[in-house]
């Protein structure tokens, strides 16, 4: 492994007052309240009115299962509507569905309420233009301008109107999810809704796949997204799996745009490996573009010996999706993705995609006629360990912290202690208030106790 220490800043190329790296976040009620998504409701169409002199502009919005997503949703719609735009309200989605849908219907902006694998409190808004692609950095600038700025409300016929498109736009999603899918699966599913976007779509779409399948954590109730289920809780859908003896399980997020995977064994598939794989299988049926794959600098160091055997390019991003998404693009790799289960196939889709990535995974066992355990096990694994400190002093501390001089000197020095086997990381997060330390080393034991320590040290910042 190549040893390397990297102290880098917020990822993005775009630093603001209300945007992150993945839309607008925050508590709601708190961070984001009523007023706020207001004022950004009413920016964005403001800003697409004077971007493309659309003059009455439709804009689709898809939520989440979140309790604040009602509250939002609605001051959402209303600022959209004042300032002239009309709103197709498309319920409970995943954000992709959301992406797709806007591109599908020729609407000219989607907007999604959702604050992805956060918990339930926590809420966001991302937006994507009419091409299905999150809004480019100068279109971010322009709506938080607007969002303090004083926009004139439209009166009269000018006003925007609201109309729901619930069930129809679900159908179209999944029909398009199916299409994807290269023969039928003769193995048991187990599938973990995280109580989230998915709870909507993924019963018709294993249904629609004549497989044999389970679904679990699919009844939400507001509070329980994400909430000890899904791919940020792994271990839920592992004891499913192993429980019910089945052949795979998939996790989503709340939004669905990540997915994780457990095989049959009960391990867990991150997404490292299931981009690793569904590139091979992609340069072997003559599908893949760019000689290769894109992830991100938190990739396991396998991955760069996984490529090499099996003669693929593997390019790291920053991270982000947004990130990966720019690379993907920049060296024409049809295929990018993160650790986190945020993989992006750009000949089918704009963005991040959970069930998509599900069905790229079943093709993938299907064409090879390989179990899951199979396909991963030529992967090199090398021990990572990824915990986190939590801020309580906002961007200030992060900033504070990030740029303290004798952090660097910290992680070069424990740097020299893995004596050129491994490598480390601290970055702080795009869309939560932590810093992360990623230590990878030639055993557990070792880059469990650099991590603390680097841990340790920060909070005595």
């Amino acid at each position: 492994m190549a040893a390397t220490a990297q102290l880098p800043s917020e990822e993005g190329k775009f630093m603001a007052k209300y945007f992150g790296t993945d839309g607008i976040r925050g508590v709601a009620g708190k961070d984001l309240d009523a007023a706020l998504a207001f004022k950004a409701g009413k920016a964005a169409a403001a800003a697409l009115i004077q971007m493309t002199e659309t003059k009455r502009p439709r804009i689709m919005i898809a939520r989440d299962t979140r309790i604040s997503c009602d509250m939002l949703e609605a001051a959402i719609s209303a600022g959209l509507c004042s300032a002239g735009a009309d709103v197709s309200l498309l319920g409970v989605l995943p954000t992709p569905a959301a992406a797709y849908l806007t591109v599908e219907q020729g609407a000219d902006m989607g907007i999604v309420i959702s604050a992805s694998h956060n918990p339930f409190d926590h809420n966001g808004i991302k937006i994507f233009g009419r091409n299905g692609y999150k809004l480019s950095d100068a279109l971010e600038e322009n709506i938080e301008r607007l969002i303090d700025s004083d926009i004139e409300d439209r009166t009269g016929a000018e006003v925007g109107r609201i109309s729901a498109e619930h069930g129809e736009r679900t159908e179209e999603y999944v029909k398009f999810l199916i299409s994807m899918a290269d023969g039928r699966y003769g193995g048991r599913i187990a599938v973990d809704c995280a109580n989230g976007a998915a709870s909507e779509t993924a019963a018709p779409l294993f249904a629609g796949l004549n497989a044999g399948y389970d679904v679990f954590h699919d009844a939400p109730d507001g509070v329980n997204i994400n909430s000890r289920c899904g791919s940020t809780h792994i271990d839920a859908l592992r004891e499913i799996v192993k429980a019910g003896k089945y052949d795979i399980g998939f996790a989503f997020d709340g939004d669905a745009d990540r997915c994780l995977a457990v095989d049959e064994r009960g391990e867990t598939v991150d997404g490292d490996m299931m981009l690793a794989v569904i590139a091979r299988e992609m340069k072997a049926s003559g599908k893949l573009k760019g000689g290769g794959m894109v992830g991100t600098v938190v990739s396991n160091s396998g991955m760069d010996k996984f490529a090499r055997s099996n003669g693929l390019v593997f390019l790291r991003a920053p991270v982000g999706d947004k990130n990966v998404l720019d690379m993907m693009r920049e060296t024409g790799c049809n295929i990018g993705g993160e650790s986190s289960g945020h993989l992006i196939f750009s000949d089918d889709a704009t963005t991040g995609d959970g069930q998509l990535t599900a069905i790229k995974f079943l093709n993938t066992m299907v064409s090879t006629g390989k179990r899951a355990s199979e396909l991963v096990k030529e992967i090199p694994r090398y021990p990572q360990v990824m915990p986190s400190y939590k801020l309580t002093g906002g961007p200030e501390e992060r900033d504070s912290i990030m740029s303290n001089p004798g952090l660097l000197k910290e992680i070069e020095r424990q740097q020299e202690l893995l004596a050129g086997e491994g490598r480390i990381l601290v970055r702080p997060s795009g869309t939560e208030p932590i810093i992360r330390v990623l230590v990878e080393a030639g055993t557990e034991a070792l880059a469990n106790e650099v991590a603390d320590h680097l841990i340790e040290h920060i909070k005595a910042l």
